[in-house]
């Protein structure tokens, strides 16, 4: 068959919520799923923090730098800023060149040919689908450097898919009954109520209320209360992990921060039609550690996957099945 599905046993070495990778491959060409996260960059196999520093020399204390088209990028140390059209920040280019790599070399590969399967908020895919689409294609072939090693690559084709949904398109049989579904980002929350797995373009939402939030109220509160500014690292592993192994006041401090935010998005979710007497409620992404830790809820109609590489997984899922239907279309008609 010119189509091949191939199924790995590799699994992801976090110590959370773990799923089995699998590579997607159709006509020779990759279909490679990059989430383009405000706050971490994810492949199936790879995360690291969205930030781009460049310079015109190669970085003298770090080697997982990119060199492209003259110029030289250290990724992943820091955040960026919030932006919410992603075409209109050269970073984004840089950042999906480096996850690539990544993901080339998780595989033992340098050089590929590889549809892009990328994702934007739910209720911006309509608007920003074209553009973004255009941005990721720009070059059809790129011949760049990461962490020393040449990598050889051709754009084939790029499919731009909803946040969310993707993530859980491939088990929605599982979703009986009236479902939320709240994929809680670094920058942006996606919420969806499914009704037997079916999902509606008016019961679907993009709010502004991401795990930054949280964040920076711990931040803020901690800034305000000890007059002292908390290392981002330790904000990081609270709201990733739920431990910091730092004193009792600090993490109390950081609870009180997290319960004040957990809140807000309770409050959001009900506002947009959750009742927790006549649905489920699924919470994924960055944010559903803290919601987890820290939030007042039925855990008997409450589901959390800390697999924040779901939709870079779901995004190949997607793009396959619908390659799969075009072709099978193109051949019957």
């Amino acid at each position: 068959m010119a189509d091949n599905f191939i199924k790995n046993n590799n699994y992801e070495s976090e110590d959370f919520f773990m799923t089995k990778i699998r590579d997607y491959n159709m006509n020779g060409t990759i279909i490679l799923g990059v989430d383009a996260g405000y706050g971490n960059y994810k492949t199936a196999r790879c995360c690291f923090p969205t930030s781009v520093s460049r310079s015109i020399q190669p970085p003298v204390f770090v080697r997982d730098y990119l060199e492209y088209n003259g110029g030289y990028y250290t990724i992943g140390e820091g955040h960026k800023d919030f932006v919410a059209e992603k075409n209109r920040d050269d970073d984004n280019y840089i950042l999906t060149l480096a996850a690539i790599a990544k993901e080339l070399r998780a595989r033992g590969l340098s050089a590929a040919k590889i549809h892009l399967a990328v994702g934007l908020p739910l209720k911006w895919v309509q608007a920003q689908r074209d553009s973004f689409r255009e941005y990721m294609m720009q070059n059809s072939h790129v011949d760049y450097k990461y962490a020393g090693k040449r990598y050889e690559v051709d754009i084939v084709d790029c499919t731009v898919m909803p946040q969310c949904y993707a993530a859980i398109a491939e088990n929605l049989p599982d979703f009986k009954g009236m479902h939320m579904v709240a994929d809680i980002g670094n920058g942006t929350m996606n919420v969806m109520i499914l009704n037997n797995g079916k999902a509606s373009e008016s019961k679907s939402w993009t709010v502004k209320l991401g795990a930054n939030e949280c964040y920076m109220a711990i931040r803020n509160l901690i800034l305000d209360r000890k007059a002292e500014e908390l290392p981002a690292e330790i904000i990081e592993n609270y709201l990733r992990y739920g431990d910091t192994k730092v004193g009792g006041e600090y993490q109390q401090l950081m609870e009180e921060a997290a319960k004040s935010y957990v809140g807000k998005i309770f409050a959001e979710l009900k506002a947009h039609g959750y009742n927790p007497n006549l649905m489920n409620l699924y919470i994924m992404g960055g944010g559903a550690k803290v919601v987890e830790l820290v939030g007042d809820y039925d855990s008997g109609n409450v589901t959390f996957n800390h697999d924040i590489r779901a939709n870079a997984k779901g995004y190949e899922y997607f793009c396959y099945m619908k390659l799969r239907r075009q072709k099978s279309m193109a051949s019957a008609g």
